[in-house]
């Protein structure tokens, strides 16, 4: 009789001990896919982005055609960033690409024509706005990454995140270059 009960304590406890397991398991899981997602939905944004670049730098080169730097900068920038290999490279190449961009509109200030072109203010306000959404999107991918990263930290889910393959993702942060003020000379 006593041994039945050990044993139905001890089948008891390993049944718990495997719940908490799998419950620790989805979480994680739950939590990695929201990670993904958020990042897949900033990446849909930078893909867009991409996509409306070159036509932006064409309308430019049109009115500045002395500003053959600052366009040139733009379209290695936008390269790089598409063709970044790891999250660190595209974290880093995502940002030198805004800060090209934010220097591509200070030229276009020293052009009146430029800034009266219809074509160009209006890819200039989608670039805005998108640009406002990957703001968004980075900001929802950075609060899933700090939701996911302290449940992998925090006990008792630390003791089980290693073991079962899960491990803290990056932030997307801005770097140097993004945080420098564009310098705008008449």
């Amino acid at each position: 009789m006593i041994f039945a009960l050990i044993f139905a304590a001890f089948f008891l406890i390993i049944i718990l001990f495997l719940i908490v397991i799998a419950l620790i398991y989805n979480g994680l899981v739950k939590l990695r896919n929201q990670s993904d997602e958020a990042f897949s939905t900033m990446d849909i944004y930078l893909k867009k982005r991409y996509d409306m670049i070159p036509n932006l730098v064409e309308i430019v080169k049109q009115y500045a055609t002395h500003e053959r730097e600052t366009l040139e900068k733009v379209i290695q920038a936008r390269n790089m960033a598409m063709t970044s290999q790891t999250f660190e490279q595209r974290s880093q190449n995502e940002n030198m690409l805004s800060g090209a961009l934010k220097s591509l509109f200070a030229v276009s200030e020293n052009y009146p024509n430029l800034k009266a072109d219809t074509s160009f203010l209006n890819l200039q306000n989608q670039l805005v706005a998108l640009e406002n959404d990957i703001s968004q999107s980075r900001k929802y991918y950075n609060g899933v990454v700090k939701i996911m990263n302290n449940k992998v930290e925090m006990f008792p889910t630390n003791l089980f995140a290693g073991i079962l393959g899960f491990k803290r993702y990056p932030y997307f942060m801005a770097d140097d270059f993004e945080r420098q003020n564009v310098q705008v000379r008449f």
